[in-house]
């Protein structure tokens, strides 16, 4: 999918229908196509529809003090048993009663598995609500505030109105009134057991349009403690736009509360599923195709060596004592029959056989290996003897078989092995 829709409800109330919404619609490259502060459904989906987008992924942002935020201290890698184990884990950290809880779980540190807790049917409502928007397709659900981007071993705040999103470097994330942030101060500010850090760096994210009351909220937020370090950043953008920016950038880890019974997986569409039709033609279409070009390869192959067999029954009936040339090499035997013929000489003539022949030891690949030792040739046989000598057998071999897919008859007789090599007689004649 291309586009991705962040809705940020805004002040719940009972009737869905006059639900308001800040939100943005995001493109692949994480540019903002269009947005808005306090929309109705109608009106964002009215909005998609004149962008002309399809299949969009709706993630939904909602209110993170309706979440806890856990560690849970689990051995097991194997999910199904960190699922097991799960709520045990984390039954001390919650005031409510474990069984009413939808528990999400998230990534593993060194503290152990990072764990979201919402109640089950606050969930269920935030479900149905964000669920079935015309043209999307629900892809997570996170806390708000989790999507905040980190602080290394700090703080990142937004001040929004009259709350404040809060997270840490660990990735714990809270909601608090804007009020009550000096307070928070005091115990951002207090040292861990195995803290050593003299200053603790805070980002704070000013946004809103009460600017006279937050500049003191800062200012008291910031005197609070020596120990904080406040870099203040005025946004010029909406606090849903800066989540989904620093969400798009993978500036968080965020906790995607759509797992378990609420997990998109069981009961939604895969997104191929438009495809599937195309995927299964294109299937059928490749096995055919493979399998008429194997029959093909094969018919071709049965028509070449038919054609093969073809070609050297008529070469046997023509020279029916000649058993070296075979399919392979019948095409160079005749090309160099034609050569001769065309020489206008006689291919038993001394001259014309000794030129093939001192042709063929040219192009041995180590000439030096074979040497002759005496030159002979019978006018009345037509034929050219040599007796030669060569490291190995298989060096005589070379130069017959040279001779023979040269259109020239050879044949070696008298072989004689001995400690330095082989000796024989080379036999080469024209017929």
């Amino acid at each position: 999918m291309a586009y991705r829709l962040y809705i940020r409800p805004l002040q719940p109330t009972e009737d869905p229908e006059q639900q308001r919404y800040s939100w943005v619609l995001q493109d692949a490259l994480g540019d903002t196509r269009a947005k808005g502060i306090a929309d109705s459904r109608e009106v964002i989906e009215q909005t998609l529809v004149q962008n002309a987008t399809e299949e969009v992924e709706l993630i939904g942002l909602i209110p993170a003090d309706e979440t806890i935020f856990c560690v849970a201290d689990i051995p097991a890698r194997q999910s199904h048993l960190v699922a097991q184990a799960l709520p045990y884990a984390i039954e001390e950290q919650v005031a409510q009663n474990i069984d009413t809880l939808h528990l999400a779980l998230g990534r593993h540190t060194d503290d152990g598995y990072q764990v979201a807790a919402i109640d089950a049917g606050q969930m269920g409502y935030w479900w149905h609500l964000l669920g079935g928007w015309r043209n999307t397709q629900m892809a997570a659900v996170y806390p708000d505030a989790a999507l905040l981007p980190m602080t290394e071993n700090g703080w990142t705040l937004c001040l929004a109105e009259q709350s404040v999103l809060m997270r840490s470097d660990r990735g714990e994330w809270l909601s608090i009134q804007a009020d009550n942030l000096p307070v928070a101060a005091r115990i951002m500010a207090t040292p861990s057991t195995d803290s050593v850090m003299a200053e603790i760096p805070v980002r704070l994210y000013s946004s809103g349009t009460d600017r006279e009351k937050q500049e003191s909220i800062i200012r008291e937020f910031s005197e609070a403690s020596e120990r904080l370090r406040v870099t203040l950043e005025t946004l010029d953008m909406s606090v849903t736009e800066l989540l989904a920016w620093s969400h798009y950038q993978q500036l968080c880890q965020p906790i995607n509360l759509c797992q378990a019974q609420f997990s998109m997986k069981p009961g939604s569409s895969s997104a191929l599923s438009p495809w599937k039709p195309l995927i299964a033609v294109a299937a059928i279409w490749f096995v055919i195709q493979v399998t008429l070009e194997i029959g093909m390869g094969i018919y071709h192959h049965n028509q070449a060596e038919q054609l093969q067999n073809r070609a050297m029954a008529i070469y046997r009936e023509v020279f029916p004592e000649d058993a070296n040339t075979h399919a392979g090499n019948v095409q160079r035997v005749i090309q160099g029959q034609l050569r001769v013929a065309e020489s206008g000489t006689s291919q038993a003539d001394f001259m014309t056989l000794l030129r093939f022949t001192g042709d063929q030891y040219s192009q041995l690949p180590d000439p030096d290996s074979v040497a002759f030792n005496s030159i002979n040739y019978s006018r009345s046989r037509g034929e050219l003897v040599v007796d030669i000598r060569a490291d190995s057998y298989e060096r005589m071999s070379r130069l017959r078989d040279g001779l023979t897919n040269a259109g020239i008859q050879a044949q070696i007789g008298s072989v004689v092995n001995e400690p330095g090599g082989a000796r024989g007689r080379l036999t080469v004649s024209g017929d």
